[in-house]
C-alpha cells in the first residue's frame, strides 16, 4: 500500500503503522495520519493524534486496540477533535503537552522516556508550528520521529501568528537537525521522509529564503504595508486558498523581523 490509503492500517516500520483519516483539505494535505505504535507480539498499542471527531476513523483506530496509552502531537483539532470519543470507546489515558489536553495521566515533558507497547520513545518539544508542539523521537534500531506538523511529507509548515511563533520554529528545526542521519520523519500529514535531519534542514533554508523576500516586500511596499499585500508579493506562487493562512504566517515573519531588529 502506498500514501494515501484511506481506511487501512497501513505498516511503515516493524512497529509502526498508519491510518490515515479522510478529512483531506489544502491545510491537511491527504488528511490527518493516526499512528498506531506496538513491538510485534505487544498486546497493546500506542496511537499518536487520535485525529478528527470521525466516528468512522475512530473505530478504525480502536479496532486495533488495546490502546494503552494516547499521546498528542499539539492542539490542533485535525489531530484532536476525535479524543473525547476515542476515550470512550477505548478507556486509554492522553497525554500531550499541555495539561488541558491530558486525560488520567500527567503533562509531557521534554526529554522524557516513554515505554509503552513495547515502543520506546523521547519527547522532543518543538514549539514553533504551536507553543504545545512535541514530536516523538522512537530509540530503536528503525529510529524515527513522529513530527505531527512540525515537519509535513509534503509541503511546509504553517507557523500561524499568535499561537505560532517563528523563532521557536527554527530553533525546533535545528533540534530536529541534530538527530543523526537517517531518522525516518513520520509525519501528522503526507507521506513519511527517509531523513528527518535533511528535511529539518531544507526547512531551515527555506524559512530564511522566505524572510529575505519579506525584507525586501517590506522595501517595495514602504513602510506598515498589511500582512496580505506581503502575501500577494511574496506567496504568489502559492495556492490562493491558503492565502488566509499565509497572512498568519507573515504576522509571525513581521513579529520575527522585529523582534530581530530589537536584540
Amino acid at each position: 500500500m502506498q500514501h494515501p490509503a484511506y481506511g487501512e492500517l497501513r505498516p511503515v516500520t516493524s512497529y509502526a503503522s498508519v491510518l490515515l483519516a479522510r478529512n483531506p483539505n489544502p491545510m491537511t494535505l491527504d488528511g490527518t495520519n493516526t499512528w498506531v505504535l506496538r513491538e510485534p507480539g505487544s498486546r497493546e498499542c500506542v496511537v499518536v493524534d487520535p485525529g478528527p471527531d470521525d466516528v468512522e476513523h475512530l473505530g478504525l483506530v480502536a479496532e486495533h486496540g488495546p490502546v494503552g496509552l494516547v499521546l498528542l502531537t499539539h492542539h490542533h483539532e485535525d489531530h484532536t477533535a476525535g479524543v473525547a470519543e476515542f476515550v470512550q470507546r477505548t478507556g486509554a489515558p492522553v497525554r500531550a503537552l499541555d495539561p488541558k489536553l491530558c486525560r488520567d495521566a500527567e503533562p509531557l515533558a521534554d526529554g522524557e522516556p516513554i515505554t509503552a507497547a513495547g515502543v520506546e520513545l523521547r519527547v522532543m518539544t518543538t514549539a514553533g508550528h504551536t507553543a504545545d508542539s512535541v514530536c516523538f523521537v522512537a530509540e530503536h534500531d528503525e529510529p524515527a520521529v513522529f513530527t505531527g506538523d512540525s515537519i509535513l511529507g509534503r509541503g511546509t509548515t504553517v507557523v500561524a501568528h499568535p499561537d505560532g511563533h517563528l523563532g521557536s520554529y527554527l530553533d525546533s528545526l535545528r533540534k530536529i537537525a541534530a538527530l543523526p542521519p537517517g531518522v525516518r520523519a513520520l509525519p501528522g500529514h503526507g507521506p513519511e521522509l527517509d531523513d528527518a535531519r535533511a528535511v529539518a534542514e531544507h526547512y531551515l533554508d527555506h524559512r530564511q529564503q522566505r524572510l529575505a523576500q519579506v525584507r525586501q516586500a517590506l522595501t517595495d511596499l514602504g513602510p506598515n504595508p498589511t500582512p496580505r499585500q506581503v502575501v500577494e508579493l511574496v506567496y504568489a506562487d502559492v495556492d490562493p486558498a491558503v492565502w488566509p493562512a499565509a497572512d498568519l504566517t507573515v504576522q509571525a515573519q513581521l513579529t520575527y523581523l522585529e523582534e530581530q531588529r530589537t536584540l
